[in-house]
C-alpha cells in the first residue's frame, strides 16, 4: 500500500512538487475546521519508515518521567540528537524544505520555521496510567525568539484501540465541548495550528492490555512574527467538565492578563520574580 506522503524509505527524501500538491489537496478541509484548524491523515508515511523508528525507540528503553503532577504523568521524551542514526534522519526529513512546503500549503501559514532544538518535541513515550491533560501550549521559542504556529504528531502504535486510552482530543477554549478525538494508531498523523486557546491533549490514561507504551513523533513549527512587548504564555491546563483534572496557575494568569493593562502586568510579574529570587 502506498503512503499518503511519498517519502523514500532509504534516502527519506520527499519530492517538493508532490509535497506542495498533497498539502494543497488538504487545505480546504484543514482550514475549515473549528474551533481551530486541524487535520488527521492515516497511512501517512511508508510503514517501513515508522516501523524502524518504533523499533529504535523501544530499543532505547525507558527513562524517568519528566514531569509528575496533576496535569501529566509518566510522559518522557527523547531529543532526536540522542536517537539512532535512522530516526535522527527521519526527524531531519520532517524539518526539511519539502515537508515545510506541505505544511504551508495545507495550513495557509507561510514562512514556517522548523525547530532545530526540538524544544518540547522529539520522540514522546507515555507509559501505562500516563496521560497529558487538556492544555494550550507555550507560544514563544525563547532561544530563537519565534512564535509557535503549528504542531505535528505522528503515532507509532500498531493495533492500538480506542479503549487503550491515550487518544488525542480537541476541545473548545471554554471547555464546554470535546470537538474531536483520534486514537494514536500506527502511522496516523494529527496536526493543528497553535494559538493561546487551542485546547488539546491526551487526558485518558494509557491502558494497553500488554503494557505497551504510547509512542509518538512530535514536531513544532514557528514563524518570525513574535513582537517585542508581547507576553509569553507557558502551558495552560484546563479542567474537563465533571473530571478531576487540575487547572494550572497559568490559566488564572491568563485571566489576569486579560484584565490588567499590559504594562502594569509586566511590572507586577517582574516584581514577583525579583521577590522570589530574594527568597531563594
Amino acid at each position: 500500500m502506498s503512503s499518503f506522503v511519498p517519502m523514500d524509505p532509504e534516502t527519506l527524501e520527499i519530492s517538493h512538487q508532490d509535497a506542495k500538491a498533497i498539502g494543497a489537496s488538504l487545505a480546504a478541509d484543514y482550514q475549515s475546521k473549528t474551533p481551530y484548524h486541524y487535520g488527521c491523515v492515516d497511512n501517512f508515511l511508508p510503514i517501513e519508515v515508522l516501523t524502524r523508528v518504533r523499533e529504535e525507540a523501544l530499543a532505547m528503553g525507558d527513562q524517568s518521567a519528566e514531569h509528575s503532577s496533576g496535569n501529566e504523568r509518566l510522559k518522557t521524551s527523547f531529543n532526536p540528537d540522542r536517537m539512532p542514526a535512522y530516526s535522527k534522519a527521519v526527524f531531519r526529513s520532517l524539518n526539511s524544505r519539502a515537508f515545510i512546503q506541505f505544511l504551508e500549503n495545507m495550513s495557509g501559514i507561510k514562512g514556517l520555521i522548523p525547530d532545530p532544538y526540538f524544544l518540547g518535541g522529539g520522540l514522546h513515550r507515555t507509559n501505562t496510567t500516563g496521560f497529558l491533560d487538556i492544555h494550550a501550549d507555550f507560544n514563544h521559542h525563547s532561544i530563537m525568539n519565534l512564535e509557535r504556529r503549528m504542531n505535528v504528531l505522528i503515532y507509532l502504535n500498531p493495533n492500538w484501540k480506542e479503549e487503550y486510552g491515550g487518544s488525542f482530543e480537541i476541545w473548545t477554549d471554554d471547555m464546554k465541548e470535546k470537538v474531536d478525538g483520534f486514537a494514536p494508531v500506527m502511522n496516523r498523523m494529527c496536526c493543528f495550528s497553535t494559538g493561546s486557546d487551542t485546547m488539546h491533549g491526551n487526558p485518558e490514561p494509557v491502558n494497553h492490555p500488554d503494557g505497551e507504551p504510547r509512542l509518538s513523533i512530535a514536531l513544532y513549527y514557528y514563524t518570525a512574527t513574535w513582537e517585542d512587548g508581547r507576553v509569553e504564555q507557558s502551558t495552560v491546563f484546563k479542567q474537563r467538565p465533571g473530571s478531576n483534572d487540575v487547572a494550572s496557575s497559568e490559566a488564572t494568569l491568563r485571566i489576569v492578563r486579560e484584565i490588567v493593562p499590559p504594562i502594569l502586568y509586566r511590572k507586577s510579574m517582574g516584581l514577583i520574580r525579583r521577590l522570589k529570587n530574594l527568597g531563594s
